[in-house]
């Protein structure tokens, strides 16, 4: 199970997985920069600490080394999940207390994640997503098919009172 990474290590990895190519050290270095002052030095040294932890692969270029991610971020978020959750002494009250601490937004992805990977734990294609709808538009009753009852008469169960139309449950 793969450490958590530190947070320089965490920002050095960042930058290889979002550019998705070899890099170097004075790319890493240049964007670091932007956002803290840091040392050539430094970087080279995270760097080859990643290549030593088995996060990065690199190939010699000159007097450099090209730096390629061994594993994707996704990848590496679900290690730490797994190892959180094994670690746990009541592994379903640990998920019961994580889908609580979850968005809408982590939910909704959550569940898009078990329909893709089914029942069976055998990953499937994604299904294309719908586009949300609105309100069904309510249908105008003819009035040759829905005659006032007459008089007296008990009216019929109203319409959306069946709970079939108008709610969100189930979506």
């Amino acid at each position: 199970m793969p450490r958590p990474l530190g947070e320089l290590e965490d920002a050095v990895m960042t930058r290889v997985w979002q550019w998705n190519r070899p890099v170097t050290v004075r790319e890493v270095l240049e964007d670091l920069q932007q956002e803290r002052s840091i040392a050539y030095t430094t970087v080279m040294t995270v760097m080859d600490n990643l290549h030593q932890k088995g996060w990065v692969r690199r190939e010699a270029e000159g007097r450099a080394y090209r730096y390629t991610a061994v594993s994707t971020r996704p990848a590496y978020s679900a290690a730490l999940m797994n190892e959180a959750w094994s670690t746990s002494d009541n592994p379903a009250a640990a998920l019961v207390a994580f889908f609580g601490m979850m968005s809408a937004e982590q939910r909704e992805a959550l569940r898009d994640a078990v329909r893709i990977v089914g029942h069976d734990g055998e990953v499937t294609a994604p299904e294309p997503r719908e586009a949300p709808r609105g309100p069904e538009p309510a249908e105008e009753p003819e009035a040759a098919e829905d005659p006032e009852p007459a008089e007296g008469a008990e009216d019929p169960e109203p319409e959306g009172d069946s709970g079939e139309r108008g709610t969100e449950t189930g979506r």
